[in-house]
């Protein structure tokens, strides 16, 4: 069948085949995960591995936002309500596969890593995709990156309609403890300019051309200095 690539990785070669993704194979953990996520609609289901040993996914047909420049439903208010909810759905159904943490995280959620449609008031998401970094862990640390990607927190963001973001986020995934909600979108950003300085690969080479750390490292300096703005545990 005609293989077609799908736009958007900096890491990863995917292709679409008919109704499938192709994709380099994930880890025996990763595919546990998503065994134990079928039937759940946020997330594509396993089929399996192909003769090629490339990991078979679900094609999950929709608008993917991995360009800058989105419609305007991609970050409306609607939208990061449903992602927050999304993601609350997928920490309470992996709880039991989260060992001594509190769940799962997706590690990577992002507007590029998530899946759009017009449910009849224009785009809003219904899954996640690119399930690589998968891991135990707790659930402010997808909360936080998921304030920092879907909101662009950085240079050029307004303050105040971050800090609402923020706290619209935090409420509608129903965060109990916020007060380290700011440290963790740090810890994520520092985490992630550090990451890619060391990688020695190929994709590591093409983030760093492409101005990625310089990037992030600029993001992590505004959200330092916007901090108390943004932190929603202010009393």
């Amino acid at each position: 069948m005609v293989e077609r690539s799908l736009p958007g990785g900096f890491v990863n070669e995917v292709v679409r085949v008919g109704d499938t993704v192709r994709r380099p194979r994930s880890g025996e953990f990763v595919h546990r995960v998503l065994e134990h996520l079928d039937g759940w609609p946020g997330a594509p289901r396993l089929l399996g591995v192909d003769s090629r040993g490339r990991e078979v996914l679900e094609f999950l047909d929709g608008h993917v936002a991995w360009e800058a420049r989105q419609p305007a439903a991609v970050s409306s208010d609607e939208s990061l309500v449903r992602v927050a909810r999304l993601v609350r759905e997928f920490h309470d159904l992996t709880v039991a596969l989260a060992g001594d943490q509190e769940v799962l995280c997706h590690n990577d959620l992002s507007p590029k890593n998530t899946v759009y449609r017009d449910l009849g008031g224009g785009l809003r998401p219904v899954a996640f995709i690119d399930w690589d970094h998968v891991a135990p862990g707790r659930r402010v640390h997808d909360v936080a990156h998921v304030c920092w990607q879907y909101l662009a927190l950085g240079p050029g963001a307004d303050v105040d309609a971050a800090a609402r973001g923020v706290r619209l986020i935090s409420e509608a995934y129903g965060l109990a403890d916020r007060n380290a909600l700011v440290d963790t979108i740090l810890w994520w950003q520092d985490r992630c300019w550090r990451g890619i300085v060391a990688d020695t690969r190929p994709a590591g080479e093409r983030l760093r051309a492409a101005g990625v750390v310089e990037e992030v490292r600029a993001q992590y300096e505004w959200v330092t200095e916007h901090r108390g703005p943004l932190d929603p545990g202010r009393s």
